[in-house]
């Protein structure tokens, strides 16, 4: 095999037609072999290269006779002292951290770890078994692909739905897709499933990590998987279990692809759910798979006081280090090729919090947000952060920069704490609904950092937070101990599955007002795949070893769940076509001049503002918003000023039927309502300012208004004048159930 010097850079293996160049960053090997595999059941190298060319600490050659497709690894010497944080072992084959396609999963052994497992000094120990039958391997890719005309949807963030989705999970079951390509990247690209997401008006699909994954010994041990897909091994290879053929290690480039190609034909941005704040070697008894026998000290934060020991603010066992440049380069190299080489529009970064401790501490102007930003590439795409980790200090939900975007855990916890019924929730519940001012306006943020959700794909379902107090998590084998305790969720009076009508109808009911309140919320709405169609879990809040039908979306859907995805539809729909729940500025308060209408008003049932006193009461469980679509105050694309119709949301988390007064409206205009959630199928009604409208028990109505001589083809005249008519009767006091704190049926 004729060898040549090569390159150091671009690192990993490149083709480039003529030849593959090979290229590592070792900073203190001491010798670096490459390693040539014949095919995936190959239990030793056919051929090994010795790395003789070092440049700036990078190891390379270039291997003219080596074409696409082949196999390979890494054998890294060096030092062995794990008490210094030393564990290089020439004995465990290596994945290439830049390896962008995968030519075999792992098959576990107790040779892919560094030491005896039977040892007394347990990783201090040197194990000399080989681990080339049993390691991942690389294989050279061919990245070239015929694009066509692929273009970015390039979807502002105010009029963005992002649907949370696991690629498997979603189409596994799907009869609508071709049964070939069910569970796999094709399938998500199928017209089956793009017209699901069509019909949601769904703009953004955010995709659980596809990223290769090694799924935890103590998990196969146990007959069960890493579902979610957590565990990043490869941050540059799409996983080849998504792939129409596993068999063929070039097949998962070529298909996601392929799958980002379809959607974005269909106006659907693919964003990715990314893992750099770990990988899945886990703690210092993990296996050596790649970084640790790379090089352990370079790669991963190790303790200050004994190196042996990994510092771990991900809960996983170890953390990136991220105050290494080559770390940084990473990363950095990983999401251009993701977004220059495969077409992606963004990224969510998992426990984004561990990404900006540069020592300790979380520093929001740390080196990791600094090189995003002066990125040409990287600071045009969507940035989302999970703006927490485990660490001290972890939580940072409103302290990202700008640029970024955050999933809102608080809008999140207080949503449910409304609609479950606690009081003393209400001005929080205010400043939520309208975008989260007291998180981002300071910082130059605007509503859409914050990415509103109710459920995710890591606790309850949509339709398990309302049929369970307490997790069930039994199936995933650790005794319910696992998953989080707290979830605000309410069962509505039975623990799961029940035959009594009456709960039955609550939990529809409440399911309609978190999907009502999700969507018209201010900010961007991210909506879990299943909860459309009401997918349960079982109450299992922590699924991520769960591959089969308690994950897969059941499509087989009866009389509750068809009605439940109309809704959804309906309440999608408003959201679509109505920039008044779109808007790119904070509400301002303030009032159109000559009028006294403001930009938003909160209103207390009588249909006047809510005061001081309204805003501090305990027991308020409801109000009204009225969004005033001539004071949005932004223009379009084009310049043009953006008007829309005046909004009305009334919401009543109280357990029984409050009167509400409509507030009063311009000359010539009227009320009319668009939804309601107390049942499935809404009949159009209009009514003046001042008719007293019945909002019934937990549930919430939507209006609009409407000139009173607009046409209104599914009303009659005479429903109008009835409802002039009652517009009379006296205003009520507010009702004394409405100070009770009570959760009953």
């Amino acid at each position: 095999m004729r060898v040549w010097p090569g390159r150091p850079f671009p690192l990993g293996a490149t083709w480039d037609g003529a030849g593959v160049n090979f290229s590592l960053f070792a900073e203190n090997a001491s010798r670096v072999s490459l390693c040539l595999f014949d095919g995936p059941d190959a239990t030793r190298e056919s051929r090994t290269v010795s790395l003789r060319e070092q440049t700036a600490n990078v190891w390379h050659q270039y291997l003219p006779d080596v074409v696409p497709g082949q196999l390979y690894g890494y054998r890294v010497h060096g030092d062995h002292d794990p008490a210094t944080g030393k564990r290089f072992n020439p004995h465990k084959l290596l994945l290439d951290p830049y390896a962008k396609a995968i030519g075999r999963d792992l098959k576990w052994d107790d040779s892919l770890f560094g030491y005896p497992l039977d040892a007394a000094d347990q990783d201090l120990a040197f194990d000399e078994r080989d681990s080339a039958a049993f390691a991942p391997l690389a294989a050279v890719a061919d990245t070239s692909f015929t694009w066509g005309d692929d273009r970015a949807p390039l979807v502002p963030w105010h009029k963005t739905f992002i649907y949370e989705v696991h690629v498997k999970g979603f189409t596994k079951l799907m009869n609508e897709v071709p049964e070939k390509v069910r569970g796999t990247y094709a399938g998500l690209a199928s017209e089956g499933a793009i017209q699901h997401l069509k019909s949601l008006g769904v703009t953004a699909v955010e995709v659980l990590p596809i990223h290769y994954h090694i799924d935890d010994r103590f998990l196969t041990d146990k007959g069960r998987v890493n579902y979610w897909g957590y565990n990043t091994l490869g941050f540059f290879a799409p996983d080849p279990r998504y792939s129409t053929q596993p068999g063929d290690p070039l097949a998962a480039v070529r298909e996601f692809k392929m799958m980002v190609r379809a959607l974005h034909a269909a106006g659907i941005e693919v964003i990715l759910d990314v893992v750099y704040n770990h990988t899945a070697e886990g703690q210092q008894q993990g296996p050596t798979l790649s970084f640790r026998g790379i090089d352990n000290a370079g790669y991963y934060r190790l303790s200050p006081e004994d190196p042996r020991y990994y510092m771990d603010f991900t809960g996983c066992g170890n953390t990136f280090n991220m105050s290494q440049p080559h770390v940084l380069q990473l990363i950095m190299d990983s999401l251009r090729y993701w977004v220059v080489d495969m077409h992606v529009d963004g990224f969510r970064f998992d426990l984004a919090s561990t990404l900006a401790r540069e020592l300790y501490e979380v520093d929001r102007l740390g080196a990791f947000f600094d090189i995003i930003h002066q990125d040409p590439i990287l600071s045009q795409v969507k940035l989302i952060a999970e703006p927490w980790d485990v660490g001290p200090g972890g939580y940072q939900v409103g302290y990202f920069p700008v640029l970024w975007t955050e999933w809102n855990g608080k809008y999140r916890d207080n949503v449910r704490r409304f609609w479950k019924g606690d009081g003393g929730t209400v001005s929080e519940f205010a400043t939520r609904l309208t975008g989260s001012s007291d998180l981002y306006q300071q910082t130059g943020r605007a509503p859409y950092a914050s990415i509103n959700f109710i459920t995710c794909h890591d606790g309850f379902t949509l339709k398990d937070l309302v049929s369970y107090n307490e997790k069930h998590n039994e199936d995933n084998g650790e005794e319910n101990r696992d998953g989080a305790g707290n979830n605000d969720s309410w069962n509505c009076g039975a623990e799961g599955p029940t035959d009594d009508p009456e709960i039955n109808a609550l939990r529809q009911r409440q399911m309609r007002n978190f999907m009502t309140t999700l969507m018209l919320s201010q900010g961007v709405p991210m909506l879990l795949a299943g909860d459309e169609i009401g997918h349960t879990q079982k109450g299992n809040n922590n699924t991520y070893c769960q591959d089969n039908e308690l994950t897969w979306l059941n499509w087989q859907l009866d009389d509750d769940q068809k009605r439940f995805l109309d809704f959804t539809r309906r309440v999608a729909l408003i959201f679509r076509e109505h920039p008044v729940f779109q808007r790119r500025k904070f509400f301002q308060g303030r009032a159109l001049r000559g009028s006294e209408i403001k930009d938003i008003s909160f209103l207390v049932p009588s249909g006047v503002e809510m005061t001081d006193e309204d805003w501090d009461a305990g027991f308020v469980k409801c109000l009204g918003v009225r969004l005033a679509g001539d004071l949005i105050g932004d223009v379009d694309e084009r310049g043009e000023p953006i008007v829309d119709d005046t909004a009305l949301i009334l919401l009543n988390a109280h357990h029984e039927a409050i009167p509400f007064t409509l507030p009063e409206t311009k000359e010539g205009q009227v009320w009319r309502r668009v939804l309601e959630t107390f049942a499935d199928d809404t009949e159009p009604l209009v009514a003046e300012g001042g008719y007293i409208y019945d909002l019934r028990d937990r549930s919430m109505a939507v209006f609009f208004t409407r000139d009173l001589g607009e046409a209104q083809p599914d009303i009659s005249a005479k429903q109008v004048e009835v409802l002039r008519r009652d517009a009379n009767t006296p205003t009520p006091a507010m009702p004394s159930p409405h100070r009770t704190a009570s959760r009953e049926i």
